[in-house]
C-alpha cells in the first residue's frame, strides 16, 4: 500500500503526517517555542547525587536540572573520551535493535561526584514535573545505522526478519570495522557496503567532533542538537512506501529537497511544492483525525467504542460494546467488539504518541480462544508500531498490560495544558459540597461570636448563593438560630465555585 508523509509549516510550528492508505499512522508535531531535546548532546554538571535514588540530578544548561539514572551511567565515565573513541575491542554481536543492557551494579555515588563534568545526551524530553532524562551511552542516529561511540556493539533492527540479510549486514558492519558501536535500523535492509560505510563514517566524524567540543567547552550547555523535525521525519520515515512528499512551504521544500539530494539521492524526485489553496492536511482530513485523538471517547464503527484517560504514570483504556448488539450470541459481540477495539487502540497509540504503562480493559471474555485472539490481534497491530512495544499479559478479567516506549510528550501534552478551572482534575466540587463545608466552618465558629456584636458576610460565587437560596433555606435558618445573627452573601464574580471567605463585621 502507497504512503505519503505531508509536511505542514506555519511560523511558530511545523506538523509532520505520515499518511499510509489514506489513513494517518504517525504524527510528529514541533513548536518553536519547546522543541525537543531528544538526542541532544550536553556537558552537563552534576550538582547532587542521590545514593538513596541512585540517581543524580545535571545542571545541562537549561532551567530545571535533568535526571540521571545510575543505569544510565557508563562504568568508564572518567575515562578521556577522546580515547574511549579509538578503542580496538572486537563488536560485540548482538541480534537486537538494541544496545547491550546498561545496568549497573556500581553505587552512583562511586560513578560520580557533585561538581563533575559529564558527557550527556538526553534520551527523554521533561514529562510534567520531571526534567529530562540523561544517559551517558551516546547513540548518533543516521539514515541506515545507529553509531553508538561509547560502546562496541553489533546490532541488527528486529524488523528485518531475513536470517540470510541479517547475516550479510553483519559481515558487511564487521569488514568495515567502525570505532564504536553499529545498530543497523530497518532502513538498512538491502543497503550496499558503500551506503553503510559512508553512514559509519559521517557518524564517526559527527562523534569525534562532539568530544572535542567537549573539551573545549568549560561550563554546561549544548554541545550537539537532532535534525528538525521535518528532517528528523523524513531520516526515520523515509522508505521505498513513500510515493510523495509534500512540503507547503517554500523555504522549507529547499532545505528538504537539498536534505534528501545529499542523504537519500533516490528518493528527490518524491519530493514535491504543494501551492494549492487548499490546506495540505484537509487533503487527508488529518485536522478532524487529530480532532478525534484528542477526545476521551472514541466511537468504533459497530457501535461500541473505547475511552482514553490518559494519567501521568499510565494511560487506561476501556472497551464497551455501547450499541452495538450483535447478531449471533453475547459471546460473538463481545469477540467482534474486542477485535474492534484493537485496531482502534493501536491506531491511537500511534497518533497520541502514548507511552510508559498501558492497561488495556477489554470486556470479559468466557471462551480462552477468543482472548487468545484478542491478544494475536493486538500483537500483529502492534508490530507495524515504530515505537517499541511489549505485551506482558492478558487477566482473567481481560486487562491487557503492556508497554509503549515514552521519549516524547504525547499529542494531548504537545496540544493541550490542564484546565485552569479544574487544574486538571476533571472535575469541581458540587455547589451542594460548597455550602455545606460553608456552614460546617460557620457552626465551628459559633462559640467565639457569642457575645460578639460582629455581622457574618461571607463573599462567594453567585452559584452557590443561589443553590442556598433556593435548596439549602432550611440549613441557612438553622444555622443563623445557632449563630443568634442573620448571614449575608457577597457575590464575588471572579471567585472560583469552589472559593468562599468569611468575614466578622
Amino acid at each position: 500500500m502507497s504512503a505519503e508523509i505531508l509536511i505542514n509549516v506555519r511560523p511558530q510550528e511545523t506538523r509532520v503526517a505520515y499518511v499510509d492508505g489514506g489513513i494517518l499512522t504517525d504524527l510528529k508535531i514541533e513548536r518553536k517555542t519547546s522543541p525537543t531535546l531528544v538526542g541532544s548532546i550536553h556537558r552537563g554538571t552534576v550538582i547532587r547525587v542521590l545514593p538513596g535514588m541512585q540517581a543524580a540530578f545535571v545542571d545541562i544548561g537549561l532551567e530545571k536540572a535533568a535526571f540521571l539514572y545510575v543505569g544510565d551511567i557508563r562504568e568508564d565515565v572518567d575515562d578521556n573520551f577522546l580515547s574511549a573513541v579509538d578503542r580496538e575491542e572486537p563488536l560485540d554481536e548482538g541480534d537486537d535493535d538494541k544496545p547491550l543492557s546498561h545496568a549497573s551494579k556500581t553505587p552512583i555515588q562511586d560513578l560520580v561526584k557533585e561538581g563533575q563534568s559529564i558527557l550527556v545526551q538526553v534520551s527523554k524530553d521533561p514529562l510534567g514535573t520531571k526534567g529530562a532524562r540523561l544517559t551517558t551511552h551516546l547513540s548518533l542516529p543516521g539514515r541506515f545505522v545507529v553509531f553508538l561511540p561509547t560502546v562496541r556493539h553489533l546490532g541488527i533492527s528486529r524488523r528485518i526478519e531475513d536470517e540470510g540479510e541479517r547475516e550479510r549486514l553483519r559481515k558487511l558492519v564487521q569488514k568495515i570495522n567502525p570505532s564504536g558501536g553499529v545498530i543497523v535500523r530497518t532502513a538498512g535492509d538491502g543497503a550496499s557496503e558503500e551506503m553503510l560505510k559512508a553512514d559509519i563514517e559521517y557518524l564517526d566524524r559527527l562523534s569525534k567532533e562532539i568530544f572535542k567540543n567537549y573539551e573545549k567547552k568549560k561550563t554546561p550547555g549544548t554541545l550537539h542538537t537532532e535534525l528538525d523535525v521535518e528532517l528528523r521525519a523524513l531520516r526515520d520515515l523515509m522508505s521505498e512506501d513513500v510515493t510523495s512528499v509534500w512540503v507547503d512551504d517554500v523555504e522549507i521544500h529547499k532545505k528538504v529537497v537539498k536534505f534528501v539530494s545529499q542523504f537519500m539521492p533516490k528518493y528527490k524526485q518524491n519530493i514535491v511544492l504543494y501551492e494549492e489553496k487548499k490546506p495540505l492536511f484537509d487533503l487527508y482530513d488529518i485536522d478532524i483525525e487529530i480532532s478525534r485523538s484528542m477526545e476521551r471517547k472514541i466511537w468504533l464503527k459497530s457501535g461500541g467504542y473505547i475511552v482514553i484517560d490518559e494519567a501521568e504514570a499510565l494511560v487506561v483504556i476501556d472497551v464497551n460494546t455501547g450499541k452495538f448488539v450483535g447478531k449471533k450470541d453475547l459471546e460473538d459481540t463481545i469477540l467482534k467488539t474486542n477485535l474492534e477495539a484493537v485496531r482502534e487502540t493501536a491506531h491511537q497509540l500511534r497518533v497520541r504518541n502514548c507511552g510508559g504503562i498501558i492497561i488495556i480493559d477489554f470486556i470479559d471474555m468466557e471462551k480462552e480462544s477468543h482472548r487468545e485472539k484478542v491478544l494475536e490481534a493486538l500483537a500483529e497491530e502492534l508490530a507495524r508500531d515504530r515505537a517499541r512495544t511489549n505485551i506482558v499479559s492478558m487477566s482473567q478479567l481481560g486487562l491487557v498490560e503492556m508497554t509503549r516506549k515514552r521519549i516524547r510528550p504525547s499529542l494531548i501534552k504537545t496540544l493541550c495544558e490542564p484546565c485552569s478551572y479544574c487544574e486538571g482534575k476533571g472535575y469541581i466540587k458540587r455547589k451542594s459540597t460548597v455550602a455545606n463545608e460553608i456552614f460546617r466552618e460557620l457552626e465551628r465558629d459559633a462559640d467565639m461570636l457569642i457575645n460578639k456584636k460582629t455581622n457574618v458576610v461571607i463573599h462567594c460565587h453567585s452559584e452557590v448563593v443561589d443553590w442556598i437560596y433556593e435548596v439549602e433555606g432550611e440549613s441557612l435558618e438553622g444555622i443563623e438560630k445557632k449563630l443568634g445573627r442573620s448571614v449575608a452573601f457577597k457575590i464575588e464574580p471572579n471567585y472560583h465555585l469552589e472559593q468562599y471567605e468569611i468575614f466578622f463585621v
